[in-house]
């Protein structure tokens, strides 16, 4: 986004109202809860919903102008798919262009309408989407609608939560960890209202509960809109041709920091797995029943994230007693030792489909083992990554770079797209140990990098931010 030469007013350092921050911090941070409980209520049901109802005979023959589009599909994966494969590849092109669009979502608030209206649109477009994924024939509109309200209204919104403080304040960092619980609790409660609707009661409740919850957020912020920034002023070209230009070292971080996103990519695919084939595979291979009741596959979720919530809390506890006895290491060595750690959460999953008695399903035990290992792992990936690329990117493109930064989530999920149709056609065990061997590989590369260039990585400075999380 484009930087300007008026900023919005911040708050003042005596506005304390909310938890000891601007009341406008819970404002937006409530709105981003209702927006993430839609987002993940409905990212849970989909692959569920396209493998048991939409992608069948009797319903796939009712979406509008999905021939066209199964065509390319099986264009892209040079052959027909099978319903598993072809949900699949939906989901994700779904999800990997979700982390896509919000750089145009900016661009639009930067040019044209503004932050409030950009995410008002967004909103808006995002509860259209959900209500439309009720019916057969707009399923395919429903994921354009989603995909065009993500856009409008993810980074638009979090932007806001930085231009609440002067930069002098420090409150912002511990704004950003309580924006981020408020994100972690909304992933935590949307498997067990929309996914428990959606797989007990009826899809159309699941994904109507997820609409319903976008448009609480928006009521939310609307609101709230006197206790939130005021909108920028656009800069001119006269502005914009004034500003210096990159340094050398500048051009060559940026260069590698852009050269890192495959790698990324790569060692992000056994997490962003948890939402395609894990839970496709593991009610089929796991023992899911608890005091005689089978749990519902979508409370996997809910599993995935009380783990990495607890894991984020104890990777920061973690660091901060490392801290105090010894050097803590560079963010890219920490990122090193985060996908060698998820490596091995894939590879219970290896053994889970090998380490049972004939005839019966594993222990429940391998699937926590994956859950523990991947999240201390990832603690240990996306928000390190997130905090690099924030403190690397040269000021002067940092808003472009952060956009940037989740390309590598857009190019992750379309891979996780394509892995997950082999599902069909590998054992488990090598299905998993395909990620593990995956995960580990973009370890190794990371670890060649922090040796070789990580130089142009190393903390100059101790203005190093977390407020673009």
């Amino acid at each position: 986004m484009s930087t300007t030469s008026t900023p919005p007013a911040p708050a003042k350092e005596h506005d304390r109202d909310f938890l000891g921050h601007p009341r406008g911090l819970g404002y937006l941070g409530f709105t981003e809860a209702w927006e993430r409980f839609s987002y993940y209520g409905m990212q849970t049901l989909l692959v569920l919903y396209m493998t048991k109802q939409l992608l069948l005979p009797g319903h796939i023959e009712n979406i509008a102008g999905f021939p066209t589009f199964r065509a390319v599909l099986e264009d892209v994966y040079h052959g027909p798919l099978s319903t598993v494969a072809l949900a699949s590849a939906i989901f994700g092109l779904y999800t990997g262009l979700v982390y896509l669009t919000p750089i145009i979502g900016g661009f639009i608030a930067d040019r044209w309408l503004g932050r409030t209206k950009t995410v008002t649109l967004g909103a808006l477009l995002m509860a259209a989407g959900h209500f439309l994924m009720a019916f057969d024939f707009s399923f395919l509109l429903a994921l354009l609608c989603l995909l065009t309200g993500v856009g409008c209204f993810k980074g638009n919104l979090a932007s806001q939560v930085g231009d609440l403080y002067a930069p002098e304040d420090l409150r912002r960092a511990d704004a950003f960890q309580i924006y981020y619980l408020f994100i972690n609790a909304a992933v935590i409660i949307a498997p067990l209202v929309a996914g428990t609707l959606g797989e007990v009661y009826g899809w159309h409740y699941g994904f109507g509960a997820a609409g319903i919850g976008m448009v609480l957020g928006l009521i939310i912020y609307l609101s709230g809109r006197k206790w939130l920034p005021q909108e920028e002023r656009r800069e001119t070209q006269v502005e914009r041709a004034a500003r210096p230009g990159l340094t050398r070292d500048e051009r060559n971080a940026v260069i590698l920091l852009i050269a890192l996103l495959p790698v990324l990519a790569v060692g992000a695919v056994g997490n962003q797995e948890i939402f395609n084939a894990y839970l496709l595979w593991v009610p089929d291979h796991v023992d899911l029943v608890f005091f005689g009741r089978t749990m519902p596959t979508s409370w996997l979720i809910t599993l995935d994230a009380v783990v990495s919530v607890s894991c984020l809390v104890g990777a920061v506890a973690f660091w901060r007693l490392w801290a105090k006895r010894f050097k803590e290491p560079s963010e890219v060595i920490k990122i090193t030792l985060g996908l060698g750690i998820s490596a091995l959460g894939a590879f219970c999953l290896a053994m889970a489909a090998v380490v049972h008695a004939p005839g019966q399903k594993a222990s429940i035990g391998w699937v926590l083992g994956f859950e523990l290992l991947n999240s201390i792992g990832f603690a240990n990936v996306f928000p390190v990554g997130l905090a690099l690329y924030v403190r690397a990117s040269p000021k002067a493109v940092a808003g472009t770079i952060m956009g940037v930064y989740y390309l590598h989530l857009f190019l992750c999920n379309n891979l996780v797209g394509w892995l997950g149709g082999l599902l069909e056609k590998m054992s488990g065990f090598n299905f998993w140990l395909l990620h593990a061997g995956l995960v580990g590989g973009a370890g190794v590369i990371m670890l060649i990098a922090a040796r070789t260039t990580g130089h142009l990585l190393d903390p100059v400075g101790t203005d190093a931010g977390t407020e673009q999380t």
